[in-house]
C-alpha cells in the first residue's frame, strides 16, 4: 500500500498548490491553461490508444463497456458521490462534482496503476506507482487551478480503488501478460481522449461510463 499512499499524498498535495495558485491566476489565464490541459491530455490519450494491435478488440471493448456502464448508471453514482462530498463539506465551487469526476477517472484508467499495483502488491516494488504519483500531483496542480476543490476529493477514489487493487495484486498477477496491458492501455486511452474532449468543453462525454471497458479490456486477451 505504500504506494498508493504515496500516490493519494501527491493528489493532495497537487491539488492544495493548485488551489492556492488559482486564487491568483486570472479567469482567462484558467480558460487557456484548462484548453492547453485538455489538448496535453487527449495526446497522452491518443498515444496510449495506438499501443493496441487490435483496434476492433479495442472499439468492441469500448462500445461493450459503455453500454454495460451506461444500464448501470456508472457516472451518475460518481456524480452522486461528488455532489455528497460537496454537501458534507459545503463546498461552494461550481465544478466540484466536474472536478472530482474528471480526476477520478483519469487516474484510474491507466496501464500505470494496474502494473504498479501489482508490483507493489506482490513484491513490495513501489517504484512504478512513485512515478504515477509524481504524474498524478503534476496533473492535480493543473486541474485544481481550474476546477476547484473536487479535484482534492479524486485522492479519496485512488486511495480506495487503488488500494483495492494493490491488496488483490497476488490474485491479479495475470494482468501482468503483455496482451492484457496493451489492451487495457488502449482502451483506457480511448477514455482519456473522451476526457481530453470534456476539458476543452467541445463536449462532455459520459466517461464515467466507459469503465466497464477497462474490464472488457481485461478479459479479451485472457478468452482468446
Amino acid at each position: 500500500m505504500t504506494g498508493t499512499i504515496v500516490n493519494t499524498g501527491a493528489i493532495l498535495v497537487g491539488s492544495a498548490v493548485g488551489l492556492f495558485a488559482g486564487r491568483h491566476i486570472s479567469p482567462g489565464i484558467k480558460s487557456i491553461l484548462m484548453e492547453a490541459l485538455g489538448l496535453a491530455v487527449i495526446l497522452i490519450g491518443i498515444k496510449m490508444a495506438l499501443v493496441g494491435n487490435t483496434p476492433v478488440a479495442t472499439i468492441s471493448c469500448l462500445l461493450l463497456g459503455s453500454v454495460t456502464g451506461e444500464l448501470l448508471r456508472i457516472e451518475r453514482g460518481v456524480e452522486l458521490l461528488g455532489e455528497r462530498l460537496k454537501r458534507r463539506f459545503r463546498s461552494e465551487s461550481s465544478t466540484f462534482v466536474q472536478g472530482f469526476v474528471a480526476a477520478s477517472v483519469l487516474y484510474l484508467t491507466g496501464a500505470m496503476m494496474i502494473v504498479g499495483c501489482i508490483q507493489d502488491g506482490t513484491v513490495g516494488d513501489s517504484s512504478t506507482l512513485f512515478v504515477k504519483s509524481l504524474l498524478d500531483g503534476v496533473a492535480a496542480t493543473a486541474l485544481a487551478s481550474s476546477l476547484g476543490i473536487g479535484v482534492a476529493f479524486s485522492a479519496l477514489s485512488v486511495l480506495v480503488v487503488q488500494g483495492g487493487f494493490t491488496l488483490l495484486a497476488s490474485a491479479l498477477a495475470f494482468l501482468q501478460d503483455p496482451l492484457v496491458l496493451s489492451s487495457v492501455e488502449a482502451t483506457g486511452g480511448i477514455i482519456i481522449v473522451g476526457i481530453g474532449v470534456n476539458l476543452l468543453g467541445l463536449k462532455q462525454i459520459k466517461v464515467g461510463n466507459m469503465i466497464p471497458a477497462i474490464v472488457y479490456a481485461m478479459i479479451y486477451p485472457l478468452i482468446l
